[in-house]
C-alpha cells in the first residue's frame, strides 16, 4: 500500500505533511495452506494489496502515529500518499510505525491493522518508477471508515489471536467458520507452548522473520 510529495522542514499533521516520502504497498494477507506442515500462501484481503508502486520526489518528512494517508490518484492502483486527517482523500490513520524490512513476515503490526504500508525515501526526481526509493519504515494503518478487516475475527489483515483459520491454516472470517475450522488461541514457536485448550496445533513451514511457527487452533 504507499506514497507522498514535498514537505516543510518539520513534519506536521495536515495537508502537505510527509509529502517527501514514497510509500510502497506490502502484501498484507498472511494466510497459510497445505497439509500437516503448512506453507506460506499469501492471500489478499479487503484493504490490502499484492502489488506495489511508487511516486513522489523525496525531500524530508517522517511518518508519525496519528498521521493519515490515502490512495495517491497519480500513482494508481497501489500508490498511497499523506493527507491531513480531515482531508477528503484520507482513508487511513497510522496506528504504529515499525522499522522497514525486506522480509514481509518480519513486519508484525498490532491487532486492528487494516493495511500495511512500506515507506521509502526517494532521492532525485523520483519519476514514480515502480519499486524505487530506499525503505525507511513501515506504517501500520487503520481505516478511517467502519470497515476493519484487520480486527480479530474479521478475516483480513495479519493473523492475530482471536482470528479464525480453516483446517489448512488459511485465515477466514469467524462469522463464516464451520465445524472443521478453528479459532487462533496462540501464535508460538513450539507446539508445547500452545495453551491447554488447543485441539489443533498447526506447524507452519519456516519463514524468515516471522516470530511464530505454530498456530494454536481451538474449537470455534
Amino acid at each position: 500500500m504507499t506514497q507522498p510529495g514535498s514537505s516543510p522542514n518539520r513534519p506536521r499533521r495536515g495537508a502537505g505533511c510527509l509529502q517527501s516520502l514514497l510509500v510502497l504497498a506490502v502484501i498484507l494477507g498472511l494466510g497459510y495452506g497445505a497439509s500437516k506442515i503448512f506453507g506460506d500462501e499469501p492471500s489478499t484481503s479487503k484493504g490490502s494489496s499484492s502489488s506495489s508502486s511508487s511516486a513522489s520526489d523525496g525531500k524530508g518528512g517522517k511518518w508519525e502515529i496519528g498521521d493519515c494517508g490515502g490512495p495517491d490518484p497519480e500513482n494508481k492502483p497501489d500508490g498511497y500518499r499523506a493527507f491531513g486527517c480531515d482531508e477528503q482523500g484520507a482513508t487511513f490513520k497510522a496506528l504504529k510505525i515499525e522499522d522497514a524490512s525486506f522480509l514481509p513476515n518480519a513486519i508484525q503490526c498490532p491487532a486492528g491493522t487494516d493495511l500495511i504500508i512500506q515507506v521509502s525515501r526517494v532521492f532525485g526526481s523520483g519519476d514514480g518508477e515502480k519499486g524505487g526509493g530506499i525503505p525507511t519504515n513501515t506504517v501500520c494503518g487503520r481505516n478511517l471508515t467502519g470497515d476493519h478487516p484487520g480486527d480479530a475475527g474479521a478475516g483480513g489483515g495479519q493473523l492475530v489471536e482471536g482470528d479464525c483459520v480453516s483446517a489448512t491454516a488459511k485465515e477466514i472470517a469467524c462469522a463464516s467458520a464451520g465445524a472443521n475450522d478453528f479459532k487462533v488461541l496462540g501464535l508460538v514457536k513450539e507446539k508445547t507452548e500452545c495453551p491447554a485448550a488447543t485441539t489443533e496445533p498447526m506447524q507452519l513451514m519456516m519463514a524468515m522473520g516471522r516470530p511464530y511457527d505454530v498456530i494454536c487452533g481451538g474449537k470455534v
